[in-house]
């Protein structure tokens, strides 16, 4: 499955075209935003607006600078977008969990709820993408100064369960960086998205 995923976009009509234009060179099978698609929700209609236009299935998560109702709200207005935060989605033969919102807590009590139910329902054999817009503690994309300020809940989650890929964001300083936990590929793609295939 090919992907363009991208987080922390801001409203940036750049980093908007580059996207367009990304999705008209690699026609990507599905496109996911990690979080903070806005300035605290400025014309978010709009943007999911500019979303839709590409035709193509579209997953978004909150970030912390919007609330998870709005992203719902606006998302619901358009028939290829969906939300996706604390939610399950299975798109072809590929299931998607979503947790958006924070960025700036080590733990994270509602993730740990969620995480054992879903840890209950994943199979072995099962190909799982999360998307969180906070990065998960001790790797490459949460730190800042040589300290780590992530997220230890996300971090557990994933050393426990096989993921084929964690999509995150928050820290603008470390887009397009890339770590690895295990098999798992963990990825900030930065406002202007990046090509995954999976």
């Amino acid at each position: 499955m090919k992907i363009l995923a991208f987080v922390d976009l801001h409203g940036s009509k750049k980093a908007l075209k580059k996207l367009r234009d990304k999705v008209k060179k690699h026609s990507p099978d599905i496109i996911i935003c990690a979080g903070d698609l806005t300035v605290f929700e400025q014309n978010m209609d709009l943007i999911m607006s500019e979303l839709a236009k590409t035709k193509k299935p579209v997953l978004v998560i909150p970030g912390n600078h919007e609330e998870g109702s709005d992203v719902r709200r606006s998302a619901s207005l358009f028939e290829n977008i969906t939300d996706i935060h604390k939610r399950k989605h299975v798109f072809k033969d590929y299931i998607f969990l979503g947790y958006g919102g924070g960025g700036f807590s080590l733990v994270d009590k509602e993730f740990e709820a969620l995480a054992k139910k879903w840890e209950k329902e994943i199979r072995p054999e099962d190909n799982v993408v999360l998307v969180t817009h906070a990065p998960p503690y001790k790797t490459e994309l949460d730190k800042i100064m040589d300290e780590h300020c992530g997220n230890k809940s996300i971090a557990r989650f994933i050393k426990k369960v096989d993921l084929n890929l964690v999509v995150c964001g928050h820290l603008h300083e470390n887009a397009g960086k890339e770590h690895k936990v295990k098999k798992t590929r963990i990825i900030n793609p930065g406002p202007y998205g990046m090509v995954l295939n999976i």
